[in-house]
């Protein structure tokens, strides 16, 4: 049974063109334009233990902030066994020399020191290396020895910020259903990780299916479907506490594809009533209903733009399934989906800017995204079972679920940029599905 109604992606063409660097006369940095991506060669060092009980962690935050880069496609990292130079001194001025020898463009150095009381200060650096300059100002972060890996992901997002101008997106997290046993007994259950598939824990347990959960625009709570009444009803869930209740409906009805409004105050969803589909607004506190759509048709999956004035969702009332635009509070909707084939999923880039969804055509499914209007539509990925984008904070990478052929096939989380390079699967050991990337951290 198909997890989504399907769609297609359009994205732009990223190319990120690098001048040799005794030829580049301004500041470094990556411009992006269309073309093929040449990755920008950088060096990042160990950073300095400055005492003795730092040094694992100092190995393992270098690793993770060039985990994270090289993991962008933009970036490439030159091989500890290549550096002439070294770095034993956060404070030492860089030679600059040993680091243009190896053509490292950009140079990232830093320090860890670990106190007796478990706290961790990190430090880092950032080097344009041709023009022997520093780029930004140094930081300095403070945190917990169990809070390692955020710490990393900090430094990972300034370095990306500084050389891309993009938003950051690496200290985020994703939730998606955990999926365990046969195809035919599947076991279902939430998941929470960051967004490299690292802290993986569960939300709830494998009694009953569980569906679509979506995180709340502060990141705090979760909204999806379950089953555990016979029949799906959306529940709301307190990410810290695991505290849960369902959001009460119409008595025989069916409620499912739920999504946050981005003020957190309101959620729109699905609701199946007298054998018709409909999208319904709910205020959480007050649990007042309002009807948006009346059509003899399947209305589901909405999605709301970033301002919260329009939401963009799938509906067959064309005979396939397609993706409609209207107003937050009901009216008028027009149709923005126009290819051969069936779309669904519609989600809007927290950018504003595009719109991704799923697409059926031709016995195939891919990702895909176009502009809010409908127009430059462009297939990111193609596979046996391709469906349910999310966009990541910055609305530069989206992840969805991929599903392999066959009777034991396994669902697994995948990215891809929205270039429709650098496609890579989520590293995680477990079966995975309908992804819902948070927002930046606090």
């Amino acid at each position: 049974m198909m997890r989504y109604a399907l769609s297609l992606l359009m994205a732009m063409m990223v190319f990120v063109t690098m001048a040799h660097a005794q030829e580049r006369s301004g500041p470094l940095r990556i411009e992006i334009t269309e073309g093929v991506i040449e990755p920008l060669p950088y060096a990042a060092p160990i950073f300095v233990a400055e005492t003795a009980a730092a040094a694992q962690h100092a190995q393992n935050i270098t690793q993770v902030i060039a985990t994270d880069l090289s993991g962008t496609g933009l970036f490439r990292e030159i091989p500890a066994s290549a550096h002439i130079g070294r770095i034993t001194n956060f404070t030492s001025p860089v030679q600059f020399a040993d680091w243009k020898a190896i053509n490292a463009q950009a140079l990232i150095v830093g320090s860890v020191s670990a106190e007796s009381d478990g706290r961790l200060t990190v430090r880092f650096r950032l080097y344009d290396v041709f023009a022997g300059q520093e780029i930004g100002q140094g930081l300095q972060l403070q945190g917990t020895a169990d809070g390692w890996r955020r710490m990393a992901h900090k430094v990972a997002d300034q370095v990306y910020s500084r050389l891309t101008g993009e938003d950051p997106y690496f200290d985020s997290r994703v939730v998606f259903v955990a999926e365990s046993g046969p195809k035919d007994n599947r076991q279902k259950q939430l998941a929470i990780m960051d967004y490299d598939g690292a802290n993986l824990s569960y939300l709830t347990d494998s009694s009953s299916i569980v569906l679509a959960p979506r995180f709340s625009p502060g990141d705090n709570q979760v909204l999806y479907t379950s089953y555990e009444s016979g029949f799906p009803k959306i529940y709301l869930l307190d990410v810290a506490s695991a505290g849960r209740r369902v959001l009460e409906t119409q008595q025989g009805t069916m409620s499912f594809a739920p999504r946050f409004a981005p003020d957190g105050r309101t959620v729109v969803f699905s609701l199946t009533a007298g054998g018709n589909t409909d999208l319904y607004a709910m205020d959480i506190a007050s649990g007042q209903t309002t009807r948006l759509t009346s059509a003899p048709s399947i209305e589901t999956a909405p999605s709301f733009s970033p301002d919260g004035s329009q939401i963009v969702f799938e509906s067959d009332r064309s005979g396939l399934p397609q993706l409609y635009v209207m107003p937050a509070g009901g009216g008028e909707a027009q149709r923005i989906s126009f290819g051969q084939g069936r779309y669904g999923t519609p989600v809007w880039s927290p950018r504003g800017d595009l719109i991704s969804f799923t697409k059926q055509s031709k016995g195939r499914f891919h990702i895909g995204v176009m502009r809010t209007d409908g127009s430059e539509e462009r297939l990111l990925t193609a596979s046996f079972l391709d469906e349910g984008p999310t966009w990541a904070p910055n609305g530069r990478v989206i992840m969805f679920t991929r599903e392999s052929q066959g009777a034991q096939g396994q669902a697994r989380l995948y990215s891809v940029d929205i270039t429709g390079r650098n496609l890579r699967q989520v590293p995680l050991d477990i079966g995975a599905s309908d992804p819902s990337w948070s927002g930046l951290q606090k």
